[in-house]
Parts: C-alpha cells; sequence; structure tokens
C-alpha cells in the first residue's frame, strides 16, 4: 500500500435529488425522493430533507409516501443526471488519467499518476480544490475522502458527507478502523454481519483479533482471507481506468401484472429496441441475447441465446427475444421483463440469422411500431407528463410537471435561475404545452424570461457548511 493519502474517492451528495433542488427553486431545502412513482416503483434517491423522516434508496416507493406524505415525488431525468455527471468526470480526469467511475456520481482517482498531489497536503489541497470546481461548473456538492488506499478513501468520503472532506493519514488507518462496525468493510452486509455477531465479532478491531484462521473457518476461504485483510487495512487495488462494460441491458417493472401474451411479446419486443439503442450508442455489438422475465410469484427466469457473430441490428435481437419468450410460461401474469446483449465485441459480423432477418427488418423500419391493445394503453399523461420533467408553454415559458391525472396536468413555471413559481392546471392535451429539455444547472447568459444569471446556484438552506479534516477521520467532527 502507498504511503501517501494519494487515492481520491468522490461521491456526490444525493445526487438525483440534488439535481432536482437545484434545477427547481420550489423545492430547495424541501422533501424530495427520486424514482419510480408507481406501486411497485422504488427509490432512487432522495433529499437529506427526506432522510430525516427515514426514508432511504431502494425502500419501496409505498413505504416512502408513508414515512413522508408531503414530500416531491419525482421521475427521475437520466439523460439530464447523465450530462452534469460527464462534467464532473472531466473535472476528475483534469487531476488525472486514472479515473475509475462506479456510477452517474462515485469515482475513484489516483492523484499521484497524474501529478496531482504526491504528499497528505497536496492531497488535501487537490481535493478541496476539486469540490470547489464541482460547485463552480454544475452547482452542485460532493463529498471527498482520501487515503492510501481505495477501501480507506471510500470510507472517509462516507465519513464526509454531506459535503465535507476528510483525509486520512498514512499509519492512522488501523487506529481508525478498529472502533467501527463489520458492515464498514466492503463485503459486509446483513447475513455476513449478522454471522460474525452470532460469533460475538461486531467491530473490525475484533476481526483482526480473531484471526485468519477463525475467519476462513467462519465465512470460508476467499471471504475470510479478505475480510481479514482489509480489517488490517491491507488494500492492494489500483484505480483502473477503464472498466470493462460486460452487458448491456434494459428492464421495465409494471405497476400491474401482464396476462395478456400479445402484450407480452410487444413489450419484449420494445426492450430489445431499447438495448440496440443502448448497445449501439456505446459503439458496441453482442452475440448472446438474454431475456429477463420475472412472474407474478416473484419468481425470474432468464433464458439465453448466444448467435454465430456479435450484432448490433434490431430485428435479429427482437427475434432472438421473442424466441426466447416462446420457451417461458407467463400463465398467472409477468410483473417484470427485461432484455440483454452480453459476450459485447466493438465490431459486428454478419451471420446467416442477420442474412436471414434483413430484408423484414427493412419493411419494418417503414411501418408504424404496433401499439398495445388499447386497453393496456397509458392515457397521454402517462406518456407526456411525468413528475419533475420539463416542460414549456407557448406564453408562460419553461416549468416543470408537478403532477397529472384525470385529463390534466400541473405545472410549476420555473426555472433554475428564478424565484419560485406560479402554478397552473391545464388539460393534458392543450396545445400550447410540450415536453421539454431540461436547462442546465448553471446559467451563463439569461435563462428563459431574459434574466441575467451566471455562477453557481444556491444550496438548500437546510445543509450545512462545508468542513474539512487534514488529522483523520477522528479529527473532525460531523456538524
Amino acid at each position: 500500500m502507498r504511503t501517501a493519502p494519494t487515492i481520491l474517492h468522490l461521491d456526490m451528495d444525493a445526487f438525483f435529488a440534488s439535481v432536482e433542488q437545484a434545477s427547481k427553486p420550489s423545492l430547495r431545502g424541501k422533501a424530495v425522493v427520486v424514482g419510480g412513482l408507481g406501486p411497485r416503483g422504488v427509490v432512487a434517491t432522495c433529499s437529506y430533507e427526506a432522510r430525516v423522516f427515514g426514508v432511504h434508496s431502494a425502500m419501496p416507493m409505498g413505504q416512502a409516501r408513508r414515512l413522508a406524505p408531503h414530500a416531491a415525488y419525482l421521475v427521475p431525468r437520466f439523460e439530464l443526471y447523465r450530462s452534469i455527471s460527464e462534467q464532473v468526470m472531466r473535472l476528475l480526469r483534469e487531476l488525472s488519467p486514472l479515473v475509475e467511475p462506479l456510477s452517474l456520481d462515485e469515482a475513484f482517482v489516483d492523484l499521484d499518476a497524474g501529478g496531482a498531489a504526491r504528499d497528505a497536503e497536496t492531497a488535501r489541497l487537490a481535493g478541496a480544490k476539486l469540490r470547489t470546481d464541482i460547485r463552480t461548473v454544475t452547482g452542485l456538492t460532493g463529498s471527498v475522502g482520501l487515503a492510501a488506499s481505495k477501501m480507506l478513501a471510500k470510507i472517509a468520503s462516507e465519513a464526509a458527507k454531506p459535503d465535507g472532506l476528510v483525509l486520512i493519514p498514512p499509519g492512522t488507518e488501523r487506529a481508525m478502523l478498529e472502533p467501527m462496525t463489520v458492515r464498514t468493510l466492503p463485503g459486509v452486509g446483513p447475513a455476513t454481519g449478522d454471522h460474525l455477531r452470532r460469533a460475538g465479532i461486531t467491530t473490525v478491531g475484533e476481526i483482526a483479533e480473531a484471526g485468519e484462521d477463525e475467519l476462513v473457518r467462519l465465512l470460508g476461504k476467499a471471504h475470510g482471507h479478505a475480510l481479514y485483510a482489509m480489517a488490517l487495512a491491507r488494500d492492494e487495488r489500483p484505480v483502473v481506468a477503464e472498466r470493462e462494460t460486460k452487458s448491456v441491458s434494459v428492464e421495465d417493472t409494471y405497476d400491474v401484472d401482464i396476462h395478456d401474451r400479445v402484450r407480452v411479446g410487444v413489450e419484449v419486443g420494445r426492450l430489445a429496441d431499447r438495448c440496440v439503442r443502448r448497445l449501439r450508442a456505446s459503439g458496441l455489438s453482442g452475440r448472446t441475447i438474454v431475456l429477463k422475465v420475472r412472474r407474478y410469484d416473484f419468481s425470474t427466469l432468464t433464458r439465453s441465446e448466444t448467435l454465430r457473430g456479435p450484432t448490433d441490428d434490431p430485428a435479429v435481437v427482437r427475434e432472438a427475444a421473442a424466441r426466447l419468450l416462446d420457451s417461458v410460461d407467463t400463465t398467472g401474469g409477468v410483473r417484470l421483463l427485461g432484455v440483454g446483449v452480453s459476450g459485447l465485441a466493438d465490431y459486428t459480423q454478419e451471420d446467416l440469422f442477420a442474412q436471414a432477418a434483413g430484408d423484414r427488418a427493412e419493411e419494418s423500419a417503414e411501418q408504424p411500431e404496433t401499439e398495445p391493445a388499447e386497453e393496456h394503453r397509458p392515457s397521454p399523461a402517462e406518456r407526456r407528463w411525468p413528475a419533475g420533467h420539463d416542460v414549456r408553454h407557448t406564453e408562460l415559458g419553461h416549468g416543470w410537471v408537478q403532477g397529472s391525472g384525470l385529463g390534466r396536468v400541473t405545472v410549476r413555471f420555473e426555472t433554475p435561475y428564478s424565484e419560485v413559481g406560479r402554478v397552473r392546471t391545464f388539460a393534458v392535451d392543450d396545445p400550447e404545452l410540450t415536453p421539454a429539455d431540461p436547462l442546465p444547472l448553471v446559467a451563463d447568459a439569461e435563462d428563459g424570461a431574459g434574466q441575467p444569471s451566471s455562477g453557481p446556484l444556491p444550496l438548500p438552506a437546510s445543509l450545512p457548511k462545508s468542513w474539512s479534516g487534514g488529522g483523520g477521520a477522528a479529527a473532525t467532527s460531523r456538524p
């Protein structure tokens, strides 16, 4: 393990919810929950104001609504999140060529590889500058952890939340880890934690005291060896700039079980097309088509078919997915469907199956996409007006959907750079109201109302001021 805290871990604070608060003045300082809003939806993330009420990510949306009925519940805007994530990742790559993204809002950086840091002081300065640059460019906040290993840097960034910086000086790692719960270590989930607790092990220090042989006896060879090394603060994993994509997939969970076999087939076709669009956007092709079906009783079936060569032909993927569906019994209803492609390559290879599908693909490209049966067709509000998404009115300008139903849609007209806006309600088919693209969070010139604006947006009033610790996690206290 290195001798300087030059591995940085960045974790954006409540990323999706913070983006929504920054783009909607009326939600700043309020409880915001982002995720699937149907009966089977789950929380993707929530603001710190919502967490006070016990809401957390991966919670069923119904439970979140019971805990925080007053919160704003919004459908994710992933394209906006991705664009902001790209801005953040560019800032990280200015620090070092070795950036390992873990998700849209999280990444490791090897500061030593880019010459951005060589010791504790230069690492702290680099982390502080990064947080300032992120705030300037995006208007958002991120928490930074600095340490001599990836494991410790991630632990440090968690201790820094929200909007903070924690640096763990080399030589203090074991003393810092010893009193922490075993769940602090990567790979220790509820089941492993309970298993260790029954053996009388509840802290990281007690893992080290138990010894490697005892951990291997309790958890098996691979897990026991790895956990013992982590308890001793040993982590030699390098920051890897390119993480190979192993598969591309899409899936949908349905609010009501689908019983109509024809509609199941239509949905599989739609998912196959979406999967291919994502595949092509990444410049990839694949040779193994995978179908995932979760039935009414929560049993999940996976079927796959490997082609003669990689393809990115939508007709080929659709037909393969349809054949896989033929082997699945959907009697009783389907609650989730997914289509994926694995065995990825950066080229395509024509095969007999693809050639045979070519003519049919050309014909189908000229035909409109098959609609589901009338009784399953989503309402105009469901298609066009998801809660939280952007709209534009020909007279009132830019706004966002607060809610829709019963043939009406309620819109709040405001922008990231305006004051809290007014609310109006329209018919869902009002010709003057149309879906719109999101506005940038930080304005460089003028907003939609002609108001000059520049620089970062104000943070929600309830977030604490930033703090940093230069002497290790134990040297600071969270606000």
